[in-house]
This record gives structure tokens, C-alpha cells and sequence, in this order.
């Protein structure tokens, strides 16, 4: 097994370039991903794990390859390296490399007739980004999409705050336009959380194939979204400013809607 002592070792350079730079995942298709959970749940969403790095002061080589089978390539790390690499506060030891999937609409499969999608609209932070993921696994929603991405979806901020559920959602990215389509053409009924012309979100019907789209709190969604919704729909404020976080906003929309499929 090789064993890596050096933080000057071109592996590792290519590991922080992994981790800082999107042009780089890009260019490589492969992203970086740290911590037990997190791998665990990656192999589990069927993502190809390309190389293991782990420190066998934290975790032993036992456990790593029982975690990820035999046929993933093992490289081992001193203290210093893995400290460089490391990224989170509280950490367990094991990096992982692994494969990029292409995000494409049309990727998409949905395993019932009225599924409930969450679209997302040129969110910026990951850390909403993160809470957004968490709340769509929570509920088990059918998919995710992302319109007009700002970052690409395998920002370790990203898994990080998601805590791996990157991983466990379906997920999909387009274009406002390229999304509207997709939907319209999938008889999929688009909820567009708006303050213009708007309902209270709770007198909506969301039993059928249904699309919660929400926006940034900054500018919220754009004109094409308000002109293509089956209806735009608004969470009443009752205190002085007139809008909410877009997780927490997530939140209130999705499980209105699981409420009204019964859970199901």
C-alpha cells in the first residue's frame, strides 16, 4: 500500500485542487468527500469510489475496507498530510475520491404518477443548499433540481452541510427555461413561492405531480417562473419583514405538501 508522508506529494496538491477549485472537479469528474457517514452514503447512491485516503492513527485499514470493499485503491496518510487535506473540525480519518455524475433533467425517473418535486432557484450558499438537501431527504421527496446552478453540486461545503444527502436525493440541474419545460412537458403542476399575486400556500392542492419552486431571499424567483406557475403561492408573514429563510421556507412547503399525501 502506498503511504503518502509528504504535504508536497502532487496527490495532494491535486487533493486541495479537488477541494478549492470547481474548474478542477470539472475538468477531473471527481470531487472529494470526507467522513464515515458521508462515503457511506455515497457507495449507497451508487457513486464510483476512485481512491480511499485515510490515517491509520484515526481509523484502522480493517474498517476502511470493509466499508468500501476490495476493489477501491488504499492510500494511507501521515498526521501532516492529513491534517493539509482535511477539511471539517471534527474529523474520523478517511477521504474519499469519487466519480461525478452528470445532474441532466432528463436523467430524471420518478416512480409514481404524482411526484413531489423541489425546485430551487440560483440558490447561492451551500449551507442553504446543504439544509435544503437535508429537508428534501427528510421528506422524501421524488427529485431535486437546482435552476441555474451557482456553484456545481459537488462543492465539499455542499457535503458537508448536507451531511451526504447530495447523496440520497435525486438530483438534476438546468436552466430556469430548461426546467419550466421539462415539468410542462411532464404534466408536473409548478407552485412558484412568490409575493406577487399570490395565494397562501396552505389552500393549494399538492395531491397531484407537483413542483414547489423557491427562490433566493434576495430577489426571490424570477418573472419566468411567476408567468409559467400553475399558481404562485406565499407563506403569510406575520411580523415585520415580509420574507423568510429559503430553507426554513423549504421546509413549511414541502411537509404541507406531505401532509396532504397523507405522509405517503
Amino acid at each position: 500500500m502506498k503511504h503518502i508522508s509528504s504535504v508536497q506529494n502532487p496527490t495532494v496538491k491535486k487533493l486541495l485542487q479537488l477541494q478549492e477549485k470547481s474548474r478542477m472537479r470539472k475538468k477531473e469528474q471527481l470531487f472529494i468527500v470526507e467522513g464515515i457517514r458521508e462515503i457511506t452514503l455515497a457507495i449507497k447512491g451508487q457513486f464510483e469510489i476512485k481512491n480511499i485516503f485515510f490515517n491509520p492513527s484515526l481509523i484502522s485499514e480493517t474498517t476502511v475496507e470493509e466499508m468500501v470493499g476490495d476493489n477501491v485503491e488504499l492510500l494511507s496518510l501521515s498526521n501532516d498530510v492529513y491534517n493539509k487535506i482535511a477539511y471539517r473540525g471534527s474529523t474520523e480519518g478517511i477521504i474519499a475520491t469519487i466519480k461525478s455524475k452528470e445532474l441532466h433533467l432528463h436523467s430524471l425517473e420518478f416512480k409514481q404518477e404524482n411526484p413531489l418535486i423541489l425546485v430551487a432557484e440560483a440558490p447561492e450558499k451551500p449551507g442553504n443548499i446543504g439544509a435544503i438537501l437535508r429537508t428534501a431527504d427528510a421528506a422524501n421527496v421524488d427529485a431535486v433540481i437546482i435552476a441555474n446552478p451557482k456553484t456545481d453540486m459537488f462543492n465539499p461545503n455542499i457535503i458537508r452541510s448536507s451531511v451526504g444527502c447530495v447523496f440520497t436525493n435525486q438530483i438534476a440541474t438546468g436552466s430556469t427555461q430548461e426546467i419550466i419545460n421539462f415539468l410542462k412537458e411532464n404534466d408536473v403542476s409548478i407552485y412558484a413561492a412568490t409575493l406577487q399575486n399570490a395565494n397562501a400556500y396552505h389552500l393549494e392542492d399538492y395531491t397531484k405531480a407537483t413542483a414547489l419552486v423557491v427562490g433566493t431571499e434576495a430577489t426571490g424567483l424570477t418573472e419566468d417562473w411567476r408567468n409559467s406557475a400553475t399558481k404562485n403561492i406565499v407563506i403569510p408573514m406575520q411580523g415585520a419583514i415580509d420574507s423568510m429563510n429559503v430553507s426554513v421556507a423549504t421546509g413549511i412547503l414541502i411537509f404541507e405538501a406531505k401532509r396532504q399525501r397523507n405522509f405517503r
